[in-house]
């Protein structure tokens, strides 16, 4: 007889187990599994600042110069490995007008993890940052973990927020921080995966700790993660990016 597969499906657990087979022949097989664990993520931010354009570029590699405002929300899916475990995030693209808001908080009572995005060429998308901060708080679970993205680096020659200036304003509020640009990609897959593992590491060290999600509470609103300093963008054309 051929070989039995067994194909287990899991979520929200980081650890491993062992499980016991008995095959027609009785002979006892154990085989291990590595348990996948799936934390939902926001992208909150003013319209136009490149949003879902960053979502797209981690989830498919792509950048859309025509890319429209996100209604309401999307999400995108992509799995990463993180000390050899699968961390299969689930991404929430919300749109950045005042008329889906009321749609856009419910979804960050669910989120462990937030990229809260401003355009680095307009100086009005940095100052409103501190609002959606106070909303993600209000809405969102203690425990979430928060990074500042300064998005289209690109337009270096259009700067309008200095990045001392928005690192300040990250490490004032505990929020880790990094520039990016969907366009040519510097960054992107820096940001995703640095907040993932902290999250990840977060939950381990809860599960291994035998806390449960109320006793895992960090003194501040925030968990600051460490990043390496902010690249510097490729030299390639700039274009303005859409939500």
């Amino acid at each position: 007889m051929g070989d039995i597969r067994v194909i287990p499906q899991f979520s929200y657990t980081v650890n491993e187990a062992k499980h016991s087979i008995h095959t027609p022949s009785d002979q006892k097989k154990t085989f291990v599994i590595k348990l996948i664990y799936a934390p939902e993520l926001v992208l909150i931010g003013d319209s136009g600042v490149g949003k879902s354009n960053l979502l797209s570029r981690f989830t498919r590699n792509e950048f859309n110069l025509e890319s429209k405002s996100t209604i309401g929300v999307e999400v995108a899916t992509r799995s990463i490995q993180v000390e050899g475990k699968t961390v299969k995030a689930q991404i929430w693209d919300t749109a950045g007008q005042e008329r889906y808001r009321a749609i856009t908080s419910a979804y960050y009572r669910g989120a462990v993890g937030a990229l809260l995005v401003y355009d680095i060429a307009k100086h009005l998308t940095y100052e409103n940052a501190e609002r959606w901060l106070k909303e993600l708080q209000d809405h969102a679970d203690s425990n979430i973990v928060i990074m500042l993205v300064g998005n289209k680096s690109d337009l270096r020659h259009l700067r309008a927020v200095p990045t001392d200036e928005a690192r300040a304003f990250a490490e004032k509020h505990g929020l880790s921080f990094l520039e990016t640009s969907a366009l040519d990609s510097s960054n992107v897959e820096l940001a995703f995966q640095t907040i993932l593992t902290a999250i990840y590491n977060i939950v381990s060290q809860r599960q291994m700790s035998g806390r449960t999600d109320s006793d895992f509470s960090p003194a501040s609103n925030v968990v600051p993660i460490s990043v390496e300093p902010t690249q510097t963008s490729s030299s390639r054309g700039s274009c303005c990016q859409n939500n």
